[in-house]
């Protein structure tokens, strides 16, 4: 071995198996090595040895995908500073009003750093379906929201009406984003099986963006390069049809939210939308036998409160109810324990049915005195 130049057979074995080394420790008394090179690096490596950068092809793609995106779109500047402090105080009394309960519960839908406010048509949409995914959301029946302000179509219908936006009598469904600095809206498509286009917002109280082919990750949340990205502007209405209405998604990102900024969302609901069954919505809110008048005034403004948890924003919560986890767990529990074993201290988000089965707990008390009944209310 002295004649081959090596002094330790596993010096010669590292010689004859060079791609080894990185992959496994020294085994001891060898030579020191280098750490192992982190994958992607190797990748990376690769990449800029083999000059795989995007291709001229990927560019023309890119820049084709783009002028689709634009000839969808239409902008206008129609409203002055003047006409804009009107229509954002109308805004702050909306808000005000829903703070006190004086809307009907699904009128208002809030999240963090974001609220929404829903009049003349609302619909379901993200964790609020049975099923996940595009082409199931449904509109809420008829009167389950309130109807579209009066000052909306005063201040803001009226114009674009008479600016050939829309034509008259287009718009049926009016909803009003208000977002906080840093709040968001992941990418999505209004439904198409919703609303008629075009689709026209009319923007409030700061200048934003809005973003076309974004992909969204989250914990952190990261926001992948636009195909477009268009300024928005206070007074400013965008109308979007065609290839930007529905060949590519939309979004909001946190990091053009950098002042509070509220978005009127005018829109036209199809004739062959699909729509809740009141009954199908009524069984998924309220028990059996529940008088739906004890929701109404300030009862309603009592009892919904609990419903949204205080956690720090997340804005992948942008399409989602706030249910805790509590409240989950509570639910499985009443649905699979029998009634003797459920447990009696409900959480927030069942508050309301505290009261209710409370009720009929006592007046069966009294009708049956049984001693199964008697241990049950020593428990509450």
């Amino acid at each position: 071995m002295a004649g081959s130049g090596y002094t330790d057979l596993r010096e010669k074995l590292k010689s004859m198996m060079p791609y080894r080394d990185g992959h496994k420790g020294s085994g001891g008394g060898g030579l020191p090595r280098e750490p192992p090179e982190p994958p992607y690096d190797r990748k990376r490596r690769h990449q800029e040895d083999s000059g795989s950068e995007p291709s001229d092809y990927e560019e023309q793609k890119e820049e084709e995908e783009a002028r689709k995106v634009k000839s969808g779109i239409r902008q206008l500047r129609l409203f002055s500073a003047e006409e804009c402090a009107k229509i954002e105080a109308r805004i702050e009394e909306v808000v005000s009003r829903a703070e006190k309960g004086l809307y009907k519960e699904h009128t208002v839908d809030r999240a963090p750093l974001r609220n929404k406010y829903f009049f003349g048509e609302g619909y379901t949409y993200g964790s609020q379906l049975q099923r996940r995914g595009p082409g199931q959301e449904r509109l809420y029946p008829r009167g389950e929201v309130d109807a579209i302000p009066e000052w909306v179509h005063d201040l803001v219908i009226r114009k674009l009406v008479e600016h050939r936006v829309i034509p008259e009598g287009f718009v049926n469904s009016a909803v009003i984003n208000d977002y906080q600095p840093g709040g968001c809206i992941v990418s999505h498509v209004d439904p198409i099986h919703i609303f008629e286009r075009p689709i026209v917002s009319v923007s409030f109280f700061s200048d934003s963006a809005l973003c076309f082919g974004c992909k969204f990750q989250f914990k952190p949340i990261r926001v992948s390069e636009p195909v477009l990205f268009l300024p928005v502007k206070r007074g400013s209405v965008t109308v979007l049809s065609g290839y930007a209405a529905d060949e590519i998604t939309h979004c909001i990102r946190p990091q053009d939210i950098k002042e509070r900024r509220a978005v009127i969302i005018l829109r036209k609901t199809r004739l062959d939308a699909p729509r809740l069954e009141t009954k199908s919505l009524s069984s998924s809110v309220l028990p059996p036998g529940y008088n739906s008048d004890r929701l109404s005034g300030s009862n309603r403004d009592q009892i919904l409160k609990p419903k949204r948890s205080h956690r720090k924003a997340d804005p992948d919560a942008a399409h989602r109810p706030r249910i805790l986890e509590m409240d989950k767990e509570e639910n499985r529990r009443s649905v699979l324990l029998p009634k003797h074993r459920r447990r009696s201290n409900f959480s927030s988000e069942n508050y309301w049915r505290r009261s209710y089965e409370y009720t009929e707990d006592c007046d069966e008390e009294e009708e049956d005195g049984s001693p199964a009944r008697k241990v049950k209310m020593r428990r509450h």
